[in-house]
C-alpha cells in the first residue's frame, strides 16, 4: 500500500469517533461483499472472510477453509484475498462507508484497535464455548485482544521476530552455531563475518527494514532499556530508545556492517547478509528460498530482554446479521481446534495460538526435526504487548519508521530524529487520548 493510501485508511479508521465521522450506524445491518455459495454447498449460510495472506500462507488459509466447508453442512466460508494487512484494513473501512461488511477479517497488531475504538467490531464473549474461548488460547496472545474483560478478536496468525542466521557463513567465519546473545556480541562478530565473501563482496552483518521496521525496533528499544511510550505519553526521545537508534546508526555508518533494505528477508535468502530479525510467520518461506542452512535463535538482548508480538487476529464485524455472526463464530471455533492450529503452524511458522496444539504429534515431530520451529514458542516468555502509542496512534508506526529511515539513509543523529518524531507522536496521542481513556483504561 502506498503511504498516501495508508494515511487515508488510518485517518478514516482512527481519526474520528463513529459519531464524529458519520460514516456508519453502529447497529445497522450491512450487506455482504459480492459472491455466491457454490452449488455443492447450496442452502448454507455464507460467511465472507477477508484475508491478507498470499503465497505459501495463502494456500494454507485456502486449505483450512476448504476443510471447514467439507466438515459440516450449515456454513460456507468464502475466503477473499485482499492484499496486505494494511490493504485489508483500508478495504474494511471503505466497505463500512459503503454500508457493506465482510463477516470476518484478519486485522493486524496495529489496525484492530482502530476498529475497536470506532465500535466496528462485534464483542466475542457471547460466542465462546468450552472448546472455543479464553482457556483454549495462549494467554498472552489472547489477552492482547481483551479490553475491560471483553474480547474483540481472537489470535490466528500471530508472530514475533526471531533472529535468522546463515549457518554456513557463521561456520566460515569461525563463529559458534547459535544466535548472538546480545547486540554487542553481534557487533563483535562483524569483522569476522566481513571476511566471508558473498556476491563478490564482503558479507554484511545485518539489514534493517526500510518499511515497517518500527515493529522490530519496538523490541530493540525495550532491549536497550527504553520504550516508545508509557500509555500514550511518548518516551521515544529518551535514553533507551536513543541508545537503540545509535547502535543501529553506528552499525550502518561507522562500522559499515549494516544497511537499509527494501526486503531484508530477500537479501538474507540471497546470502547478502548474515542475520535478519524477521517474523516467525516467514519461517517456511525464508527457509525454502535460502540456498544455505538457516539457523534461528532468540532476538538478542542488551540491557534487557523483550520482543514485540505481531501478526494478525480475526475480528468479526459488528454490522452483520445475527445469522451471519453465528455462522462466523462456527468457523472461529473450528480454527480453535488444536489439530487445526497445529497444522497452520507447521505450514507457515506462525505461533500455535491454541495451547493444546503444542501437543499435536505432527507439530512435535516437526520441532524435533527442525528446531527452528520451536524457537518462537520458547521465545514467547520474552514477548510483550507493544507500547500504546504504536497500537492506538494514527500513523504512529509510519512516523517511527520514517525516522528510522533518516538514521539509516542520512546518518541523522537519533536524539534529534526521535525528538522530532516524539513531537509528532505527542500530537497523534492527543488526537486519540479521549477515546483511549474512555474505552481502554
Amino acid at each position: 500500500m502506498s503511504t498516501i493510501n495508508r494515511r487515508l485508511f488510518l485517518g478514516l479508521a482512527a481519526g474520528a469517533t463513529v459519531a464524529g465521522c458519520g460514516y456508519r450506524s453502529v447497529d445497522a445491518e450491512y450487506s455482504q461483499p459480492a459472491g455466491a455459495v457454490p452449488k455443492e454447498y447450496a442452502n448454507r449460510v455464507r460467511v465472507v472472510f477477508w484475508s491478507p495472506y498470499g503465497g505459501v500462507n495463502g494456500k494454507a488459509v485456502d486449505k483450512l477453509v476448504a476443510k471447514f466447508n467439507d466438515s459440516q453442512q450449515d456454513v460456507y466460508v468464502e475466503v477473499q484475498f485482499q492484499g496486505s494487512y494494511d490493504d485489508v484494513a483500508q478495504k474494511v473501512a471503505a466497505a463500512l462507508v459503503a454500508k457493506q461488511a465482510p463477516d470476518l477479517a484478519v486485522l493486524s497488531d496495529v489496525t484492530w484497535e482502530r476498529f475497536f475504538l470506532n465500535d466496528a467490531l462485534e464483542p466475542l464473549n457471547g460466542y465462546f464455548t468450552d472448546g472455543f474461548g479464553p482457556a483454549v488460547y495462549q494467554e498472552k496472545l489472547f489477552g492482547e485482544y481483551v479490553v475491560k474483560g471483553q474480547s474483540w478478536c481472537v489470535p490466528f496468525a500471530r508472530s514475533t521476530p526471531i533472529l535468522y542466521y546463515n549457518r554456513e557463513a557463521f561456520e566460515k567465519a569461525g563463529l559458534p552455531d547459535r544466535a548472538p546473545r546480545t547486540w554487542t556480541e553481534l557487533r563483535s562478530w562483524g569483522p569476522e563475518l566481513a571476511k566471508v565473501r558473498s556476491g563478490g563482496r564482503s558479507l554484511r552483518t545485518i539489514a534493517f527494514a526500510k518499511i515497517d521496521g518500527d515493529w522490530q525496533f519496538q523490541g530493540n528499544v525495550w532491549q536497550f532499556g527504553g520504550a516508545y511510550s508509557d500509555g500514550l505519553d511518548v518516551t521515544i526521545d529518551e535514553a533507551g530508545a536513543v541508545a537503540a537508534g545509535e547502535w543501529q546508526r553506528e552499525m550502518v555508518h561507522d562500522k559499515g556492517m549494516a544497511y537499509m533494505a527494501s526486503s531484508p528477508s530477500t537479501d538474507f535468502a540471497n546470502g547478502l547478509v548474515a542475520v535478519v530479525q524477521e517474523s516467525t510467520g516467514g519461517l517456511k518461506s525464508i527457509t525454502g528460498k535460502a540456498k544455505f542452512d538457516v539457523g534461528a535463535g532468540f532476538i538478542p538482548s542488551e540491557v534487557a530482554a523483550g520482543i514485540a508480538t505481531g501478526g494478525g487476529g480475526i475480528g468479526m464485524l459488528r454490522n452483520i446479521s445475527t445469522e451471519r455472526k453465528q455462522a462466523a463464530a462456527t468457523f472461529l471455533a473450528f480454527l480453535a481446534r488444536p489439530e487445526n492450529s497445529a497444522w497452520w503452524t507447521t505450514e507457515t511458522g506462525y505461533l500455535p495460538v491454541v495451547n493444546a496444539a503444542r501437543e499435536d504429534p505432527a507439530l512435535k515431530n516437526l520441532i524435533a526435526e527442525n528446531p527452528n520451529y520451536g524457537v518462537a514458542i520458547a521465545q514467547l516468555a520474552n514477548a510483550r504487548q507493544q507500547d500504546a502509542i504504536r497500537l492506538y496512534g494514527r500513523n504512529a508506526n509510519v512516523n517511527i519508521y520514517t525516522g528510522l529511515q533518516q538514521i539509516y539513509a542520512d546518518n541523522a543523529a537519533p536524539q534529534e530524529v526521535f525528538g522530532s518524531v516524539a513531537r509528532r507522536l505527542e500530537a497523534i496521542g492527543d488526537e486519540v487520548r479521549r477515546l483511549y481513556e474512555e474505552k481502554v483504561l
